[in-house]
């Protein structure tokens, strides 16, 4: 249907006369009558009462003006969203993470990408690994920085370090006065708290595998939504969870850490869609390059 038409006919209607709708429109009054008999004609009915004064709406009229309201509005808005994107030089950039990254440093990350990108509008979006791939291949997101190694032919992924894994106690608890590392064994009878408990796989199955590689099942006390609530039930004495090491910078006056006698690490997994090319990724690329350098952390070759 011809919007210009549409807007015809909603002045004409909210005038209620053909020659007030002309000066408004700024058109001479037949072509303003030769447009809405065409619209009438494209209907199959009359959308107005020419013999009333004012004009009246038809019961056609009335339905098809609700109707051409809505549709000029929507047009409206979407013409002023395509010109405000024409006049923005600024690119969108989208990053997914897991909570835990937060804690590995991917804050300083995200400041240095903000130095040298000014003109890029940086935009955050927690989830999970696993909602992270499919919102890459739907170009929701256009990084990902999580914890699980998913295989995809459409992403790729880069494993920027492995993270060493320690035990956190209440600040209380018997097995957090010891000195040294503690074995996995003498945590055996533990209640333990994992993370997240959706969507599955994830860090949590990583915890209970790592047990269950030593011939020790977990005692799992319970299995909460993310990192920072499963620290908040350590604290409150509801058990003790395995947690990346960087965990141990962000909270330490009522929860304890002890390293493990057994090698266990997490990977800190950064994904983008295969085949991406776009100088935003590459700066980031770049920026962890530089940073990882400079914390002394081995570079992966991927980075390049």
């Amino acid at each position: 249907m011809d919007l210009r038409l549409l807007r015809y006919f909603v002045t004409v209607a909210d005038e209620g006369n053909f020659n007030r709708a002309a000066e408004r429109l700024h058109i001479a009054q037949p072509p303003l009558s030769r447009a809405i008999q065409q619209l009438e004609a494209h209907v199959g009915a009359q959308v107005m009462d020419r013999s009333t004064r004012p004009l009246r709406l038809t019961a056609v009229g009335r339905l098809l003006y609700a109707q051409a309201q809505q549709m000029l509005a929507r047009m409206n808005d979407v013409e002023a969203m395509v010109k405000a994107a024409a006049a923005s030089e600024r690119r969108q950039f989208v990053i997914g993470f897991v909570a835990s990254t937060i804690y590995a440093r991917l804050p300083e990350l995200i400041r240095e990408f903000r130095k040298l990108a000014e003109n890029v509008e940086l935009v955050l979006v927690e989830s999970s690994s696993l909602e992270q791939i499919a919102a890459l291949k739907d170009g929701r997101i256009d990084v990902g920085f999580g914890r699980i190694r998913f295989e995809d032919p459409a992403v790729s992924r880069i494993i920027l370090r492995d993270e060493k894994l320690i035990a956190a106690f209440p600040v209380d608890h018997s097995l957090a006065q010891g000195e040294g590392p503690i074995s996995l064994r003498d945590l055996a009878d533990q209640p333990q708290i994992v993370y997240p408990r959706a969507p599955r796989p994830s860090y949590a199955d990583q915890v209970i595998s790592l047990f269950r590689d030593h011939a020790i099942e977990p005692r799992i006390a319970h299995e909460v939504r993310e990192l920072q609530i499963a620290i908040g039930l350590v604290a409150a004495e509801e058990g003790m969870a395995i947690v990346p090491e960087s965990v141990r910078r962000a909270r330490s006056h009522d929860v304890a850490f002890r390293d493990l006698q057994e090698a266990a690490t997490s990977p800190i997994i950064m994904s983008h869609r295969q085949g991406d090319h776009s100088p935003e990724l590459a700066l980031m690329a770049g920026v962890i390059a530089r940073q990882y350098r400079h914390w002394g952390y081995d570079v992966p070759a991927a980075l390049g």
